[in-house]
């Protein structure tokens, strides 16, 4: 059933803006630096101490879905992490989407969204727009093996992804988005998105889109997602102590420092 506070969105307007992914040989890989763990929990929801919805972030206006994604992250690990819940403001995503994908507010041509990989290395490097907000370190996930991808839901607090999606997740808007296997299903029909995952369990995952949460199953995912990355923040380094159990952060730095 359709979530009713999506009703009042035509969601045939709302934008995309993700770009096809960039491969780059020297992205480093999750798996490298996870030592020998537990097996992840069954179900992992960051999303209880979030306030919702938690804005659009001009992407109901611009194909700023990558740089959105920024703000939607620093939220949930804020709320999470560090309290009180911090929301960076509409004019300072605009300004990191000038920045990370050449967007100019005077030439509507510009406005061609992002490459996932530019925005994660502008928000390690740069932060967003001078609030101070960054990510210490990122790292690849492989989509495609579950395990991997809870334990970095779990670990992080968050995923940062892309998804290659159909015209038919555009009716399930709300609801649940599933496979169709109409020729509206797809992958990359519609559009590439970026969103936040910050929920999953056995039936299935939960990003935060257009300042709302929108459930989907693993099938689901399994099809059209195609790259996600863990990222390690500040806050939540600072919350925990220390890097999340397990993890080699300095590995993972040394490796960023000589790739950059």
């Amino acid at each position: 059933m359709p979530n009713p506070t999506h009703a009042s969105t035509d969601f045939l307007k709302v934008k995309l803006g993700k770009k096809s992914p960039r491969h780059d040989p020297r992205t480093l890989r999750l798996a490298k630096y996870v030592r020998a763990l537990p097996p992840p929990p069954a179900s992992v929801d960051w999303t209880k101490l979030v306030t919702f919805p938690c804005g659009m972030m001009n992407n109901d206006r611009y194909g700023c879905c990558t740089c959105s994604g920024m703000g939607h992250a620093v939220q949930t690990i804020t709320a999470n992490a560090n309290p009180p819940e911090v929301t960076i403001s509409d004019h300072d995503i605009l300004l990191a989407y000038e920045a990370a994908c050449g967007f100019n507010p005077a030439d509507p041509s510009t406005d061609q969204g992002g490459i996932e990989l530019n925005v994660l290395n502008y928000w390690r490097t740069n932060g967003i727009a001078g609030t101070g907000h960054r990510i210490a370190a990122y790292a690849a996930v492989n989509p495609l093996n579950k395990v991997e991808v809870m334990q970095a839901l779990y670990l992080f607090g968050f995923l940062y992804t892309g998804v290659a999606l159909p015209v038919s997740a555009q009716a399930q808007v709300g609801g649940v988005w599933d496979i169709d296997p109409t020729p509206a299903g797809s992958p990359g029909s519609w559009g590439g998105h970026c969103v936040i995952i910050v929920a999953a369990d056995e039936d299935g995952l939960t990003c935060i889109t257009w300042g709302q949460k929108q459930r989907m199953t693993w099938d689901f995912w399994n099809r059209y997602f195609d790259e996600a990355y863990a990222c390690l923040t500040p806050e939540w380094i600072e919350a925990n102590g220390e890097s999340p159990s397990g993890f080699d952060l300095a590995t993972l730095q040394s490796d960023l420092a000589q790739i950059t």
